[in-house]
């Protein structure tokens, strides 16, 4: 086989070399393509969206000119509820009988009648209620005289509604005292059908009659 020219080596080095940096130029623009990616921000078809900003501009001195008149404040149209008074308030005692057997202990609770036109509120909490417990004249027994650790609760009472107390006061049919709270034997109230009146009252407001029940 004859032995090639010089010329000819010059020849193929040179193509081989032109193919080697067309080859690296088109690698070396991919590379930037997919680095760049120019298109992300240019809205073209294959872009995504743009990304948005969470910066709040300030106004400029154009939107900050004299402000106009206030505009008239609201008035509510729903007047509040004011506290009750005693015209509208109907205070009963409520035992849970008429008459006890011996040994028996009436439990004793207030209804609450709210007889006015409007919605009122009132202090129904311990601290605000007395019961007493009567026979003639004579006083036999109050329940604040060794009444412990009385609270307040202010209740809205709805207009012409009835609630009555869920927790009863007992009364352990003795004589009290606020010098007696700590005695194991106070004297205790006769039975053989005898008869008591309860009274009440609640929120500064007294029932306006007594109950009346038996012991026996």
């Amino acid at each position: 086989m004859p032995r090639q020219s010089p010329a000819v080596y010059r020849r193929r080095r040179l193509a081989v070399l032109l193919g080697l940096i067309l080859v690296l130029a088109i690698v070396g623009a991919t590379v930037w393509l997919l680095v760049a990616r120019p298109w992300a921000a240019t809205g073209g078809p294959e872009s995504g969206p743009a990304p948005t900003s969470s910066v709040t501009t300030a106004p400029t001195p154009s939107d900050s000119a004299s402000p106009g008149p206030s505009p008239s404040p609201s008035v509510d149209a729903t007047p509040a509820v004011v506290a009750c008074e005693a015209k509208d308030v109907e205070v009963k005692a409520v035992t849970d009988a008429e008459s006890y057997a011996d040994g028996a202990s009436p439990q004793l609770s207030i209804s609450l009648t709210n007889k006015g036109a409007t919605d009122c509120t009132l202090d129904v909490g311990s601290a605000t209620q007395v019961f007493t417990i009567s026979s003639g004249s004579d006083v036999w027994w109050r329940s604040t005289d060794c009444q412990e650790n009385p609270s307040s609760m202010i209740a809205t009472l709805t207009a012409g509604s009835t609630v009555v107390s869920k927790e009863p006061v007992v009364w352990d049919r003795t004589r009290s005292s606020v010098e007696t709270c700590a005695q194991e034997n106070r004297q205790r109230a006769p039975g053989g059908g005898a008869s008591y009146h309860v009274g009440v009252s609640i929120g500064g407001f007294p029932a306006a009659s007594t109950t009346q029940i038996l012991l026996y």
